[in-house]
């Protein structure tokens, strides 16, 4: 079988494109990944549309949800990616505070300029991401435990270069415009600046992912590894780039919070590991891999944002935030176990 026989293949199982012509009919809409996300997010749109106040409807409602959607979601779509072939990274929760330390520290402990702080956190990034890979491509370990000690490990240098370098755990940074103008500023003075990143980079991953090879790739490998390296794809090569995409994103996050608050700390970031993988859910991916899109890990991180935020603009106990994440995270998977099913069902019998 030729790899773009084994690519197609994925590519039709996973998203049951419809051939109708003319349009696409509503139960080809239902049978795509994302259609569990969609339906999520028009659902906790009305709820706290009714429940909550009129701000939520507003500009600052709008900005709040935004933010954390935007600092999540760049870290959530190669995190999903990852999911998509059929692997996991945890250590994102490490390499936020490594990003946002790394230039805080060079750029504001040290006062050099500020684009060496920020090339450095990249690099950062970029270094986690190939050791992450490279183990993961080349042993028989599993990449939760790979990332699992990736993460123990970089917040121990985190914090053990911290002190020994500055001795204290919080590191003050002066940004200079242009720096705030790119990485870390308010728009209108609610919205980050980071919004538009995450706009920018989710463009990208839909052209990377949805047209071109290599996302069929990507489908591929989180369908039988083993059969992707057989057809030739370039399976180790692969896992290492999509690794390293998913560091550097959380370092770039990190550097991003610390250009706009003026500070870094060691320890911001392990929420981001759960709340990553949760929006990844939410949005249509499975964990067993091969199975998912970028719009829909995008849908699934605003539905996340908004349950997140919205429970501040409603009259209900904040204690209760977390039972309904919980209950959002057992549907979403519910529903995405039932278009997947309606996928496979759809293909069969296309066949």
């Amino acid at each position: 079988m030729t790899t773009n026989a084994l690519s197609n293949r994925a590519t039709a199982t996973i998203n049951a494109r419809p051939t109708a012509k003319g349009g696409v009919p509503f139960t080809g809409l239902l049978r795509r990944p994302e259609a569990g996300a969609l339906l999520g997010l028009i659902g906790v749109i009305a709820f706290f549309s009714v429940f909550g106040s009129i701000k939520f409807l507003g500009l600052a409602g709008a900005a709040s949800w935004l933010n954390v959607a935007a600092n999540l979601g760049i870290i959530a779509i190669p995190v999903g990616l990852l999911m998509i072939a059929g692997e996991l990274d945890i250590s994102v929760g490490a390499m936020i505070p490594a990003g946002s330390m790394t230039v805080a520290i060079i750029s504001g402990h040290y006062g050099l300029p500020i684009w060496i702080g920020v090339v450095a956190s990249l690099a950062l990034g970029l270094v986690v991401g190939v050791v992450n890979g490279f183990l993961v491509a080349r042993t028989a370990v599993p990449s939760l435990i790979v990332t699992l000690g990736t993460l123990f490990a970089m917040q121990g240098i985190v914090l053990g270069c911290s002190v020994f370098i500055t001795g204290t755990t919080s590191v003050a940074l002066t940004a200079d415009p242009v720096s705030k103008f790119l990485f870390g500023q308010f728009i209108g003075g609610t919205f980050q600046n980071i919004i538009v990143w995450w706009f920018g980079l989710t463009v990208l991953y839909i052209f990377f992912v949805h047209f071109s090879r290599y996302g069929n790739w990507i489908f591929a490998m989180g369908g039988d590894k083993v059969s992707a390296r057989n057809a030739g794809i370039p399976t180790e090569k692969l896992t290492i780039t999509l690794f390293v995409l998913s560091s550097t994103s959380a370092a770039f996050v990190g550097m991003c919070q610390a250009i706009l608050f003026n500070s870094a700390q060691v320890s911001a970031g392990m929420t981001y590991i759960f709340n990553s993988i949760i929006s990844v859910v939410v949005g249509g991916v499975l964990l067993t891999g091969g199975f998912g899109s970028i719009i829909g890990i995008f849908l699934g991180t605003i539905t996340f944002a908004i349950v997140n935020q919205g429970i501040y603009f409603t009259d209900f106990d904040r204690n209760w935030s977390s039972l309904i994440i919980g209950v959002m995270l057992l549907l979403a998977v519910l529903m995405n176990n039932t278009f997947r099913k309606m996928a496979l069902t759809y293909s069969a019998k296309k066949k």
